[in-house]
């Protein structure tokens, strides 16, 4: 692998309610996965949040996620697919307004949380986020779990997809992430984490929770833009993976 795309959730911020600290992840990162209102991100944020993404030349992508604010898009759902095709629509119209008023266009969607999670396994809420994208813009790239079914499903619906890895995320022996309820989930030391993702770019492989080794291929690494210390860890994985002589790069030209 000669570049590696880093993503971000950011744009979460809600009223006086600080969430991150998107301007320092956005001067790391090479695409931003910005809230659309739903899970988080009020409009004078996620707006700011885009120009600012724009003008470092960051891509910026709909972060659509069920309508769940008090649980930070973190409880699953069960919505009529129909509903949940609307709600994703009505998510990334909302964003490309945000980003048509930046210059730009949003160019890809990754969704948050449990439905990330949900659609991940689950085909028929997952068909109902692919006919969102193709309802909206075909061209549209959907970003999805590595390894996760979802991803040839796209691929067969005739979208365009990107895999991604989560650098602050802990992975069970079976490619799953591990549930955030259970101990160790979340990754916290910056110097592991950065090893663990050069391991990741440069052999395709990465430890899970037990020891074991499990292979992966992703073109697009995750930090979360909440994660204590996520600031940190961006750097310190940006840093060890150019030191490899990898190139950070978005994943769309």
């Amino acid at each position: 692998m000669e570049s590696i795309d880093l993503n971000s959730d950011l744009g979460e911020s809600y009223g006086a309610w600080r969430m991150g600290d998107d301007a320092a992840m956005i001067e790391l990162v090479t695409s931003a996965n910005v809230a659309c209102g739903f899970h988080a991100g009020d409009p004078a944020g996620i707006l700011h949040t885009v120009k600012v993404a724009v003008g470092r030349g960051v891509v910026v992508g709909a972060h659509v996620s069920y309508p769940d604010r008090v649980g930070f898009g973190r409880r699953d759902m069960d919505i009529a697919p129909a509903d949940l095709t609307a709600d994703v629509i009505y998510q990334i119209g909302a964003l490309s307004g945000a980003a048509a008023a930046a210059g730009a266009r949003v160019r890809y969607v990754k969704p948050h949380g449990a439905l990330y999670n949900r659609i991940a396994v689950d085909p028929v809420q997952g068909a109902a986020v692919i006919a969102a994208l193709r309802a909206v813009d075909p061209s549209l790239v959907l970003m999805g779990l590595a390894g996760a079914p979802i991803l040839d499903q796209a691929r067969a619906a005739g979208l365009v997809v990107v895999a991604e890895a989560y650098a602050d995320r802990a992975y069970t022996p079976a490619g799953h992430l591990v549930p955030r309820r259970e101990a160790g989930a979340v990754l916290h030391d910056p110097v592991v984490i950065a090893a663990r993702m050069v391991r990741l770019a440069t052999e395709g492989v990465i430890e899970a929770i037990d020891g074991s080794l499990i292979r992966i291929e992703a073109q697009s690494l995750c930090v979360h833009g909440d994660s204590p210390g996520a600031v940190a860890i961006a750097r310190e994985v940006r840093s060890r993976l150019e030191a490899e002589g990898l190139r950070v790069k978005s994943f769309l030209p």
